[in-house]
């Protein structure tokens, strides 16, 4: 039985998928905690934008990640879970480091995480950090699909 999942959230309908299987994994489980993981990394998704990056564009990114941290714990406590959450602002690496590094320090007993399940192309293009965590993690990855 899992005492510490670790879920990473962003937000996405992804992200809330991995996080409800989590809340059903741990449901009844006295004591366990779900620990909320949100990385916020600026960097490349403001990659090549020609206009100056002013602090306000990185106030918003921060409390657009808390708050999806305060709905995803308020989710979770609902359900009668226990949550702890965690902001992680990176500047280099990317989220599957975090995730993995995060996993590590709070020393979980697996990762549940959503995935777009992209193949082919898209997946090349655009990356998967889920692929990333379940290379490098050191515990077990549960990679929830979203419905589409």
């Amino acid at each position: 039985m899992y005492r510490k999942i670790l879920v990473p959230v962003d937000g996405s309908q992804t992200a809330a998928a991995g996080l409800r299987e989590a809340i059903r994994l741990i449901s009844g489980n006295k004591g366990a905690t779900i620990r909320l993981l949100h990385v916020m990394n600026p960097l490349p998704a403001l990659q090549g934008m020609e206009v100056a990056i002013t602090q306000q564009v990185f106030d918003n990114l921060e409390a657009f990640g808390r708050k999806v941290l305060r709905n995803s714990a308020a989710l979770a406590e609902r359900q009668g879970v226990r949550a702890q959450t965690v902001f992680l602002e990176r500047y280099q690496g990317g989220a599957a480091d975090a995730i993995v590094g995060e996993a590590k320090k709070c020393k979980a007993d697996v990762i549940v995480m959503g995935t777009h399940g992209r193949r082919g192309l898209t997946r090349v293009v655009m990356g998967s950090d889920a692929e990333s965590v379940v290379r490098t993690a050191p515990v077990p990855v549960l990679l929830v699909k979203a419905a589409r």
